[in-house]
């Protein structure tokens, strides 16, 4: 593997090697293209690769970058897939969708053009763009300063002691499960269904309506020991789609909740998928990698969106910026590698999971 060839420096580079190892693996092509512009005014798109037969019945569906700057790990693992490609017999397809928050990675952020969380705006048909966790509203201050950074930032030291006072799951449950009061904060889930939310639900309902099995691999970093992927479902621990998952892939799979690496969450991208795709039966996965401590990658979403909204969001090459893509993808070839392998076993333990 050449790490250099599949871990792009920036999101232009990143869409064109994907196409291009597409059109190579055999694959059609598909664009959601955006409103929301790149640094050099660049049209920003969603791009879908689709492999085997178009109206299959057992799909494996790979999607990358739902939070932005941790495409630059995602799209590395559906390069490296592409790279060699499976047989499928004829009833089945691998999709390819290649970073769902295309402004996320070209500007470096973990949020979209109007600061939103995509894994938190996938709220169920009815339910309220509304509240945050009373424990939030407490850290608002801590968790999203105002203005341009100045002097010393004492953050390790006040997030420090509100762990030892609270309990570290407990802090990690309120901040991170998706709020809706404060549009310029962290994990902020929006006002409404974002434009690249509608986009993907719609392609999908569309393409994948005749499926009668989906087999949804969702890639994200930031949660976990570093290089070691868990895999993150909603399903309860005891339940049936649980023990299957665990069956087939091992003591990796654990339930999203505050006992695993992760949190509960609302809006999730994946519940909907499954939401959108019934009555097909639709197994989902969160593959997340781990990168560095949980206070190190809050601390660099806190001083990135600090940047942003302080109107620096166009330097690129800022430390905060640099900090953060580092937080998501570390550079380490080690971590590269692993994440890679794993990446690609967890592909092929789906594909046969669906055979």
């Amino acid at each position: 593997m050449d790490l250099n060839e599949l871990f792009s420096a920036d999101f232009a580079t990143a869409r064109r090697r994907f196409r291009d190892a597409a059109l190579a693996a055999g694959a059609s092509l598909q664009e959601l293209l955006l409103e929301a512009r790149g640094p050099h005014d660049e049209p920003l798109g969603i791009d879908i690769a689709w492999l085997g037969t178009s109206n299959a019945q057992r799909v494996l569906l790979h999607t990358s970058g739902l939070h932005g700057v941790e495409g630059f790990a995602g799209s590395a693992i559906q390069l490296h897939l592409l790279s060699q490609p499976p047989a499928l017999p004829s009833d089945m397809a691998v999709v390819l969708l290649h970073v769902v928050n295309p402004y996320g990675m070209a500007w470096l952020r973990r949020f979209n053009e109007n600061n939103v969380d995509l894994n938190r705006n996938f709220l169920a048909p009815g339910e309220a763009f509304s509240g945050a966790p009373d424990a939030y509203r407490t850290l608002n201050s801590l968790l999203n300063p105002t203005g341009p950074a100045r002097g010393v930032d004492l953050f390790y030291v006040h997030a420090g002691w509100r762990v030892l006072r609270h309990g570290f799951h407990n802090l990690k449950q309120a901040i991170a499960q998706g709020q809706y009061d404060y549009p310029h904060g962290l994990f902020y889930g929006g006002a409404k269904l974002e434009p690249s939310a509608v986009a993907v639900l719609a392609w999908c309902r569309e393409h994948l309506k005749g499926a009668e099995r989906v087999f949804v691999i969702d890639i994200h970093t930031g949660l976990g020991p570093s290089g070691v992927d868990s895999l993150l479902t909603h399903y309860a621990s005891e339940s049936e789609p649980a023990q299957q998952l665990r069956k087939h892939l091992g003591d990796k799979v654990q339930c999203w909740d505050r006992r695993s690496v992760a949190y509960h969450i609302r809006g999730g991208f994946l519940e909907a998928l499954e939401r959108e795709l019934a009555p097909a039966a639709v197994t989902t996965l969160c593959q997340e990698y781990g990168t560095y401590s949980p206070l190190s990658v809050l601390a660099a979403l806190r001083q990135e969106n600090r940047l942003h909204h302080a109107g620096q969001s166009r330097q690129l090459n800022h430390p905060a910026k640099q900090r953060l893509v580092e937080a998501f993808c570390p550079r380490s070839p080690v971590w590269r590698t692993q994440i890679l392998e794993r990446g690609a076993t967890l592909f092929d333990a789906a594909r046969q999971h669906l055979l």
